[in-house]
């Protein structure tokens, strides 16, 4: 049922449209039909729509013909005006479609005109509506284009600040073109371009950097050089305000602008090339020789990609890396002063550009950072000078590479490094110093001492003797009043050592120059050295010469005349040391200098060689002693051999002139002294079984000899017989025998005054029994029996009463 009932109502209202939409036609102009059949159209029921208008049609026809029934004298009069309308319009319609031929035919052009204006105009739109996009995209090119440049010439860091541009400002604006969306996908691999080219300029120069410390760090030390030789010349000048460069402006040489476009500031070569500079023109500052672009350009790009922190570690951990190759001496170092210099130059170059680095950038390195590398390169530097600096056996050298390691150390205390390490190791090498020039002048005394020849250095002019004075501290009046030809009392060897004792003071002057020193403290160096000198190397060397086998005693003679000179000269010396450290000898913890020392220590062992000399000749003259102890016959004459002997004596003697009285004089006693005892040995010797009273009279002669050899003073100074005292002992053995006067001897034996108080009684019981067996193979007497036994009967109570001495005083 309410299926019907809305079938029903839905039949009613869309009768109810048609109605309204034939009404509507009915009553609408021709031309403004078009909307309402649309309507019909659009519905779904125009079926029934039609069967209304045709109802509706049929019932105007209907209508119609009643009207025409009704008019129908009217419609025939109207049928004829419209035949003859009919005409007219058939001729209206030729003249309309004439004409219509005819501005068909005149328009074609036009049309044609205007269809070409048509197309035209469309493309001057589209010419418009391109240009205001190329007008976007233009920029957009242009700054790519620009960016490209950048990267081929490797300005990178502008070429980072254009790509900030192109990606934020331009390529928004033209999002939507597919060239843009390739440019946008590309910006991140253009920024990693940037990144990795950046990177690898900066190895560039990391290793230019390796590659040319050397040479920048020996521009530097030019530059502490000079910088020193000026304040030197300051200083021995009136100062006129005059200041040392400060630090600060040794980096005013640097333009840190990292956006200029210059073609310097553009390259990426870490090092200029300077050319060598000529001794009288200005050294460049060692920063000059140093593009730091490359850094700073880095540096800048990664902090802009948020990359900082990684570019820092990777900086520090290269370049510590190459700090210890710097550190890391080659092995044959010591061997030249250039080995030395290259490796100072490499350390000094790499401080140099990390104190720029740390100065011209804002952290990519810090103090600490700089301390850390300090710390290990000052105790690797130091351990490194200590083991080569040892294998250093020239003092030249030594000296050299001194002056070098000040010239290091001023040139990094200028950069605010601490170098107070090096100059406490200095004074290491000053001890290793003193030694090698201890060593050099070793050799220098020796050539000295061997090529001289022991002889009074003669003069024959003033200018010859006033060479003299002028090389050695000496004054005699009684030498300057002698006319020439005269003669020093000393040799050459005097000059030639005082002079080489000075050149070793400034030898050792020479490295105390520069080394922050005190006075007091350069003054007790010398004297120590000087000491060392004079105690250890001269004395060892004399004492040498001294103990030679073939010196002779004219050389003994004159060692022991140029000591005693040299000892004289010491107070000179320390007046000359004085002279030079400007500290007085009175001052406190003063050294003092042991020249005189060393000087009468050698004189000793001199005179000491003198006497065992004049022993051993004595001895070698006793061994051509040839006594024919059985001989009865007397020569009235002393022995050959002892006659050559006095005569060498005397001779001998005759050098000592110019040797110290108490030399001469205890020479000539111990040689008496020597002589008598050998004489001695030789009468007692266990081979000289026998001997008879004629031998024993000839030796006597020979003693006679000695005696007044002694007697004729062969050197001045003795009291009177007090020379004669060296043959006391013989003379009295001799005289007891040759006289036979035992009775005497037994009597006074003991007492304090007695005759023969030098005799022993073992000696003369040992020469007794000699004799004694002599007289009992002795058939010369044989015809005087009974003398023979009272004499042999003597003989053996003499000997029995000694033996009896001797028993006593053993008891």
């Amino acid at each position: 049922m309410e299926r019907a009932k809305m079938a029903e109502a839905e039949s009613l209202e869309s009768a109810a449209e048609h109605e309204r939409i034939l009404r509507e036609i009915e009553s609408t102009d021709t031309a403004c039909i078009g909307p309402t059949l649309r309507s019909v159209y659009d519905g779904e029921e125009h079926g029934r729509f039609m069967e209304k208008l045709e109802t509706r049609i049929r019932n105007h026809d209907r209508e119609i013909e009643k009207m025409c029934n009704f008019h129908y004298q009217g419609f025939v009069d109207s049928i004829t005006e419209l035949l003859k309308v009919r005409g007219e319009a058939q001729k209206l319609k030729n003249q309309v479609t004439d004409t219509n031929r005819k501005l068909q035919q005149e328009g074609k052009e036009l049309v044609i005109a205007m269809e070409e204006l048509k197309q035209c105009r469309l493309q001057q739109r589209n010419i418009s509506a391109t240009v205001d996009k190329l007008m976007l995209c233009l920029p957009v090119l242009e700054m790519y284009s620009k960016l490209r440049d950048q990267m081929k010439t490797k300005r990178h860091y502008p070429a980072l600040k254009t790509l900030e541009h192109l990606e934020h400002t331009y390529l928004p604006q033209v999002s939507h073109y597919r060239f843009c969306k390739v440019m946008v996908d590309n910006i991140p691999k253009l920024r990693e371009e940037i990144k990795d080219v950046s990177m690898s300029d900066l190895k560039d120069f990391l290793e230019s950097i390796r590659k040319h410390s050397d040479k920048i760090g020996e521009t530097a030390m030019k530059q502490a050089q000079q910088q020193r030789n000026l304040d030197n010349i300051v200083l021995q000048q009136p100062r006129i305000g005059s200041k040392r460069k400060s630090k600060k402006d040794a980096y005013t040489i640097f333009d840190t602008e990292m956006e200029s476009t210059s073609p310097k500031s553009e390259q990426d070569s870490g090092i200029l090339d300077v050319e060598d500079e000529e001794d009288d023109e200005e050294v460049p500052g060692a920063q000059d020789l140093v593009d730091f672009s490359p850094v700073y350009r880095c540096l800048h790009i990664y902090s802009v990609l948020g990359a900082r922190e990684t570019f820092e570690n990777y900086y520090r951990k290269q370049r510590r890396k190459q700090a210890r190759l710097v550190l890391q001496p080659p092995s044959n170092m010591h061997e030249t002063l250039d080995g030395y210099r290259k490796y100072f130059n490499q350390i000094v170059g790499f401080f140099v550009v990390e104190d720029h680095i740390l100065h011209t950038t804002q952290g990519l390195v810090n103090r600490a950072y700089i301390d850390e590398l300090w710390e290990m390169a000052l105790s690797k530097t130091i351990a490194a000078l200590r083991t080569h600096s040892s294998y250093c056996s020239d003092p030249n050298l030594v000296l050299d590479l001194k002056n070098l390691i000040v010239l290091f150390a001023d040139t990094l205390q200028v950069y605010g490094f601490p170098v107070n390490q090096l100059f406490d190791m200095l004074l290491e090498i000053r001890d290793q110093y003193s030694e090698t020039l201890l060593k050099k002048w070793a050799g220098i005394f020796r050539n000295i001492l061997d090529s001289d020849n022991y002889s009074p250095i003669p003069v024959t002019s003033e200018d010859m003797y006033k060479k003299v004075v002028g090389q050695f501290p000496f004054q005699d009046t009684e030498l300057e009043k002698q006319s020439f030809p005269k003669k020093f009392p000393f040799s050459e060897f005097v000059p030639k050592v005082y002079n080489e004792i000075k050149e070793f003071i400034y030898a050792c002057l020479k490295f105390s120059e520069d080394l922050h020193l005190s006075s007091t403290e350069v003054d007790d160096m010398i004297r120590k050295s000087t000491n060392l000198l004079l105690t250890r190397t001269l004395s060892n060397c004399l004492q040498n010469v001294i103990k030679r086998k073939n010196i002779g005693l004219t050389e003994l003679v004159q060692i022991i005349i140029n000591t005693t000179h040299l000892e004289k000269s010491c107070k000179y010396l320390e007046e000359f040391i004085t002279n030079i450290t400007n500290v007085l000898p009175e001052t406190v913890h003063t050294t003092k200098l042991y020249g005189t020392t060393t000087f009468k220590d050698a004189r000793h062992a001199a005179e000491e060689e003198i006497y065992t000399n004049l022993n051993q000749k004595i001895d070698q003259f006793l061994q051509l002693a040839d006594y024919d102890w059985m001989t009865g016959d007397l020569d009235n004459k002393a022995s050959d051999y002892l006659i050559d002997l006095i005569a060498f004596l005397r001779s001998t003697f005759a050098v000592f002139t110019h040797l110290p009285g108490k030399v001469a004089q205890t020479a000539c006693m111990s040689a008496c002294k020597h002589l008598a005892t050998s004489l001695m040995q030789l009468l007692l010797e266990a081979e000289v079984r026998q001997l008879t009273l004629g031998a024993l009279q000839q030796f006597n002669l020979d003693v006679r000899e000695c005696e007044q050899f002694a007697r004729s003073g062969p050197v001045p100074g003795f009291q009177e017989d007090t020379l004669q005292l060296a043959f006391i002992d013989l003379r009295q053995l001799l005289d007891l025998f040759i006289q036979w006067d035992w009775s005497t001897y037994l009597a006074d034996y003991g007492q304090p005054n007695c005759k023969y108080l030098r005799v022993n009684p073992v000696t003369a019981l040992t020469l007794l029994e000699k004799m004694k067996d002599t007289s009992r193979k002795n058939n010369m007497f044989a015809q005087f029996r009974k003398n023979e036994r009272d004499k042999q009967k003597l003989i053996d109570t003499v000997a029995k009463q000694l033996r009896g001495l001797i028993s006593s005083h053993h008891s």
